[in-house]
């Protein structure tokens, strides 16, 4: 459990005195956000704050994850590292759509087919990686199975659970972009989700299968391979989320740019598949979710009918432009992803209490 306190509060700490240093070598560089002239008109001010902040917490916490094992005399494990690999892999992706439009002063970064490139290539990697190298127990990773709060069903298949995978990946870091939109609003939300997780990957360790011979009743264990090394990866996130919402909130001194969500949209993914968390994760980051389908029906509906549902999608520009102070809109957003995680834990332990 050290490893877990350890990991938190180097990531904190990292963030917090990191990120002022990255905000002044940005804007030496003149590495400025750029503002679509059709967004809000309060947006507009917003422009040249420096972006690219991703870095700071992508840094941040995979210094406190391998410091804290060095610490600790902690033992590395894959689950842990393939979640650090395809977190750092998007990030890369999102640093490189970020540079093009600073250097090219445009709103679109990357071209759409090499940013999905670099995104397949990480994904189908990483869900590559997590179904081989079985432990003694003969633990993967991931698992060929949906997931929910356990696997439940029959195998879908390696190949399904590639593409299962990619698609939580993509709609993931597709999902945070989205919510990237106000001043702190997908970190502080982000900061929620890692905060579960880090309570999941503790329970899930209390009531291991590997300690079934100590279990009062080793039918509800969960069969996660690394639980408690997914706590620590999560725990490191939410710290170096938590410092860096520090300098990110409304007036926010940086952004974290594509670097940054693509990167937590990634995070999150991997948490879920390796934790067996899988469909759990929608409801856990319900704000993600719902932020993502306002875009899809401001698009299916105009396509179809020619009208608009929202003022403007995504959904929190819709009440921006109702007359909802920025402020206003976060914490009321984040008011909503705070009662998404509640339910979620909720019915995690639901799920666990089910099988007793």
């Amino acid at each position: 459990m050290r490893q877990i306190l350890f990991a938190g509060v180097i990531g904190l700490f990292l963030t917090l005195v990191g990120t002022p240093l990255l905000i002044k070598l940005l804007a030496r560089k003149g590495y400025g956000q750029f503002i679509r002239d059709d967004g809000p008109r309060e947006h507009h001010s917003k422009r040249g704050t420096p972006t690219m902040g991703g870095i700071a917490f992508i840094l941040a916490t995979l210094i406190a994850y391998f410091l804290t094992k060095f610490i600790t005399g902690g033992e590395f494990t894959l689950s842990g590292l393939l979640v650090l690999f395809l977190m750092a892999g998007m990030g890369l992706v999102g640093f490189l759509d970020d540079y093009i439009k600073i250097v090219k002063q445009r709103s679109l970064g990357l071209r759409a087919k090499a940013k999905m490139a670099g995104q397949l290539i990480v994904g189908i990697g990483f869900a590559v990686l997590a179904l081989n190298w079985p432990d003694n127990r003969n633990q993967t990773p991931a698992s060929t199975k949906l997931s929910f709060v356990t696997d439940f069903g029959w195998s879908i298949g390696p190949v399904l659970f590639v593409v299962w995978a990619l698609f939580m990946i993509l709609a993931m870091s597709n999902g945070v972009n989205l919510t990237d939109g106000l001043d702190g609003l997908a970190t502080g939300a982000s900061v929620m989700v890692f905060g579960a997780y880090t309570f999941i990957g503790v329970w899930q360790y209390q009531e291991s299968c590997a300690n079934a011979n100590t279990l009062t009743n080793p039918e509800a264990c969960f069969e996660v391979r690394d639980p408690l090394d997914l706590a620590v990866v999560a725990s490191a996130l939410m710290g170096a989320c938590f410092g860096f919402l520090w300098w990110n909130t409304s007036p926010a001194k940086i952004f974290m740019g594509d670097t940054g969500s693509l990167a937590l949209g990634g995070a999150l993914a991997g948490l879920a598949i390796c934790s067996r968390t899988e469909l759990l994760l929608a409801l856990l980051g319900g704000l993600f979710v719902l932020i993502t389908m306002s875009v899809v029906i401001q698009v299916g509906s105009f396509r179809l009918t020619g009208k608009r549902v929202f003022r403007m999608a995504p959904l929190q520009h819709h009440f921006e432009l109702k007359g909802w102070s920025e402020v206003l809109v976060v914490v009321r957003f984040w008011i909503i992803q705070g009662m998404c995680v509640i339910v979620g834990l909720g019915l995690f332990y639901a799920g666990w209490a089910a099988t007793k």
